[in-house]
């Protein structure tokens, strides 16, 4: 097991060969030779491990978006090579999943709670990850690995975000840095919003970390070689250079950002409310509203350490600010050193002769002295106040302080603490602080809570950028007020767990999002009401939302399996509805100064982050070496999640390839891949999802038996039988033979006859006509309800009038052991399409539920939800399913549908008193037998 531990920037490979190449050229200059500069760049080149693929699909659904990192490298050294792979991702993202193929050898990564103590987990020297949080707008996460001579390797990284919408547009930002020429480079954004979309569109790559005031970028247009679709509700936009394009953008690899701008339509006043599966979402950005007037501060840091191009950008871009206020603004200017100069002890109106004098004052400010945050803070603090106490109460404003500074205090009060509490004192709620730090000196955590704890945001600009556009940038984002104090109130009884509800201000551009949870999925309609203070004015908006009884399943990307308190799969609502809650919960965790309080926040924010799959500061995530024994990344299950959304939006845009309501599906089978199945020697495992039970059982075969697997011809017309093989026991086993399966066959009846055999190396499909695809290549073929899909040597998907859905995995072995053998492992994705009279071995189980109870009868103890017994209480555990009383123990199974194992209770005896009749009652006379038992 591999820990991942400890955040960094960009997209780069760096090669572990530069010892040899030093101690090569040590060697020519000893001899007296001078080593040309094209031979040292060949034979770098020749010994860096080359990058042939890099993709990023991202998918983003209601802006909430998730997002799959995909990278390839090749060692084409004769000796094993470091490799490093690094990708930034958004400060806002969470990463969700990270897998990672080093030759034969696949590591999935997990998420779990991070120990308190350092040095629990475990460290390998050659293979690591590292995730660092940085204070800076963006993160870097990194893989350091070895890959084997002539060897390849594989990753894929996950995160999701929602996007926040600033200055009236989303923005979406991929970091493209391969740094090197790529064989195929591609990067596909869907965007699907059912409000519509009112803009779109793609500026030029952009170098910069940090994104700036976006004004004056869009002008050249997107990048070469970008494709864009779009309609009403959907976009696609792909970009995928070729090697001659790449190096027309850069010579050694592109080194950018590729963002994608769009925004919305929006017609209701009181905003867009989506609800799906027992959850819902509340966008809210009012517009066509007249702005409120503002109270504003600008206090400018002018220590010593500002002197030279920092002070003069500052300088400049406050001058554009200055000209940008409104008559009905009020405003101030303080500069701050080791001494606070204040231009007027009050606050002036905005009128060309203040604003002339206001530009004369900032002109003349020289930089100076030490950093007295703290007084300056007080001082802006009290003119506001004054301004506030002394003005007609019925004239609503907002009251804002723009702070700007390159350092820690080192003037005055200098602890952190003390400097929030009097700020917090001061201000009291009623003035929002708007803090942009410069540089590397700057205390970011002090101004980060200082905004937090003052309804503000707050801003980084790096040393080698402009601060006055990121200014400009960040001021644009509040120059106009439209609300403030509001609030969003629902039905107490009827939503629980909401996010955040109330907020001091709602700027023009910007959106108020909140999501929540419904306490009764069976309500029709979800009554919403806002309140909030507009100009002089009290506004309040009430709806009445209709609930849709919508039903929507889908896996997405990131999390394997995540876990979530609805019944069926989670949905892009309730992951947002996660992703927000998280957040809160880590911004009231930093803003806490009391002990008990912030732990309370940490073990709540811990556990719905391993719920649901979230890297957090509170988490910690593990790569775990499966036990898988193919030849590419399509077996690993967090793989497939590259196409999780696909479906989702499909079915949300309520358009398949072909019309027809059996064709829209509900999910995608290819992601998802249920407990009930048999795989291996072979191991039955039984899902109960009602009662949360695990059932486990062994069938000893012998080779060539057939067994009839599912059962359900006379109704929904479908049979799957499997064909057993035989191989050697391990020489420390038990058993005297093993036997997996060699041939899976699907024979469907309605609404015409048609069957499937699938082995290892091919699938023949007959509906009429005979189709021979092999397994190695990834193919879609399906007509008339019945959809086939191979993904090349990992699995098949089999899928039945979209309500039958079948994944058989492909298991293949470089170099077997004897005892091994290419086989088959046959899974359930899909069963509501079968009747209630479903048998054969797995069918029997599927419309049925368990219960645990201990004996004897008079301890009635009932074990449904017990996950382990006391010790010495195996024995008596009785399972009680179909009638039948089956004794059970509580184990860890080994499966294959990627994890390596699985919690169940296991049945002894081969299933007897578990299975309806004996085993000779699932003997199929051939592949091709329907007929059906008399069980």
């Amino acid at each position: 097991m591999l820990l991942l531990w400890g955040l960094c920037l960009g997209l780069s490979l760096c090669a572990g060969s530069q010892e040899e190449s030093r101690s090569w050229s040590d060697t020519a200059e000893q001899v007296g030779l001078r080593v040309p500069r094209q031979l040292r760049l060949l034979q770098r080149l020749k010994t860096k491990p080359l990058m042939t693929e890099f993709s990023v699909k991202s998918t983003i659904i209601s802006r909430y978006a998730f997002t799959t990192v995909s990278c390839r490298m090749l060692n084409r050294a004769s000796e094993d090579q470091d490799a490093e792979f690094q990708m930034q991702i958004p400060a806002a993202a969470f990463i969700t999943n990270f897998t990672m193929l080093i030759g034969d050898k696949v590591y999935q990564g997990e998420i779990t709670e991070k120990e308190k103590r350092n040095g629990d987990g475990v460290k390998e020297k050659r293979n690591k990850t590292t995730e660092e949080n940085e204070e800076q707008g963006t993160g870097i996460f990194r893989a350091s690995l070895v890959i084997p001579s002539k060897d390849k390797a594989a990753f894929l990284l996950s995160y999701e975000e929602l996007l926040q919408r600033r200055l009236g547009k989303y923005e979406h930002v991929i970091s493209v840095r391969p740094q090197q020429l790529v064989g195929r480079l591609t990067v596909e954004v869907n965007v699907l919003e059912k409000s519509g979309l009112t803009s779109l569109e793609v500026p030029p790559l952009h170098n910069s970390r940090q994104k700036g005031s976006g004004r004056g970028e869009d002008d050249l247009g997107p990048p070469p070689s970008t494709v864009i679709n779009q309609n009403e509700t959907f976009a696609k936009v792909i970009f995928k250079p070729s090697v001659v394009q790449q190096a027309k953008i850069a010579q050694n690899g592109i080194l950018g950002d590729f963002i994608i701008r769009y925004d919305v339509n929006r017609e209701q006043s009181i905003g867009d409310i989506q609800v799906l599966n027992g959850y819902f979402v509340h966008y809210f950005a009012p517009k066509d509203l007249p702005p409120l007037p503002k109270n504003v501060v600008f206090v400018l840091d002018t220590s010593a350490s500002m002197v030279g191009t920092k002070l003069r950008q500052t300088k400049d871009a406050l001058f554009t600010i200055l000209h940008d206020l409104r008559p009905q603004d009020r405003f101030s200017i303080i500069g701050f050193s080791n001494r606070i100069k204040v231009w007027k002890d009050h606050l002036l109106s905005v009128t060309p002769l203040n604003i002339r004098d206001g530009k004369i004052h900032i002109h003349h400010m020289s930089p100076s002295g030490g950093t007295d945050i703290n007084g300056a803070l007080q001082t802006a603090i009290g003119l506001l106040n004054n301004y506030v106490a002394h003005n007609d109460i019925e004239d609503r404003s907002v009251s804002l302080i723009i702070f700007l500074t390159d350092g820690k205090p080192t003037v005055g009060e200098t602890h952190t603490l003390k400097i929030l509490n009097n700020t917090k004192e001061a201000a009291r709620g009623r003035i929002c602080i708007f803090t942009i730090g410069i540089g590397n000196d700057v205390d970011f955590k002090l101004l980060e809570k200082l905004s937090l704890e003052n309804c503000g945001l707050t801003r980084r600009v790096h040393e080698e950028e402009d601060a006055g556009s990121q200014l400009i940038g960040f001021y644009d984002e509040i120059r106009t007020p439209l609300l403030s104090d509001i609030r969003v109130d629902y039905p107490p009884g009827i939503v629980e767990h909401a996010t955040k509800t109330l907020f001091p201000n709602y700027f023009n551009g910007s959106e108020i999002i909140i999501a929540g949870k419904l306490a009764d999925r069976r309500l029709e309609h979800l009554h919403v009401e806002v309140t909030a203070s507009n100009s002089k004015k009290f506004v309040v908006l009430k709806t009445e939302v209709p609930v849709e009884p919508q039903q929507v399943g889908n896996d997405v990307p990131g999390s394997p399996r995540p876990k979530g308190d609805g019944e069926g799969d989670p949905n892009h609502v309730e992951r947002l509805w996660s992703y927000l809650t998280v957040k809160e919960l880590l911004s009231s965790w930093v803003q806490s100064n009391d002990e008990l309080e912030k732990e309370q926040l940490r073990q709540r924010a811990q556990a719905l982050a391993v719920n649901y799959h979230f890297l957090t500061p509170f988490t910690s995530m593990k790569l775990k070496r499966l036990a898988l024994h193919t030849g590419g990344l399509e077996d690993v299950r967090g793989m497939s999640a590259a196409t999780g959304p696909e479906t989702v939006m499909q079915s949300l845009r309520g358009a398949g390839p072909q019309p027809g309501p059996t064709l829209k599906k509900l999910y995608d089978p290819r992601i998802k891949i249920s407990k009930t199945s048999v795989d291996g020697d072979p191991h039955f495992v039984v899902d109960f999802p009602l009662s949360k039970l695990t059932v486990c059982f062994n069938i000893d075969g012998q080779p060539g038996d057939i067994l009839r697997l599912v059962s359900d011809h006379m109704d929904s017309g479908v049979t799957v039988n499997g064909e057993l093989i035989g191989a050697p026991a391990p020489p420390s086993g038990h058993k005297k033979q093993r036997t997996y399966f060699r041939t899976i066959t699907i024979l469907i009846n309605k609404p015409k006859r048609s069957y499937l055999e699938i082995t290892p190396n091919r699938v023949i499909l007959d509906g009429g006509d005979r189709l021979v695809l092999p397994c190695n290549q990834s193919v879609v073929v399906g007509s008339r309800g019945l959809e086939v899909s191979v993904s090349a040597n990992a699995n098949v998907t089999v899928t039945i009038q979209g309500t039958i859905a079948f994944v058989i995995l492909i298991h293949l072995y470089k170099k077997p052991a004897p005892f091994q053998r290419n086989h088959l492992g046959f899974y359930i994705a899909n069963s509501r399409g079968l009747s209630s009279n479903c048998h054969g071995l797995l069918g029997q189980f599927l419309n049925q539920d368990a219960k645990l109870t201990e004996e004897p009868a008079g301890h009635g103890k009932n074990l449904t939800n017990s996950p382990l017994l006391p010790a010495g209480a195996t024995s008596e555990t009785i399972l009680k399913v179909k009638g039948h009383r089956v004794p059970v123990v509580w184990k860890q199974r080994k499966i294959y549908n990627g994890e390596e194992q699985i919690d169940c209770w296991f049945a002894r005896n081969n299933a007897a008193k578990l299975i309806d009749g004996e085993y000779k009652d699932y003997l199929a006379s051939h592949p091709f037998d329907t007929e059906t038992t008399g069980i």
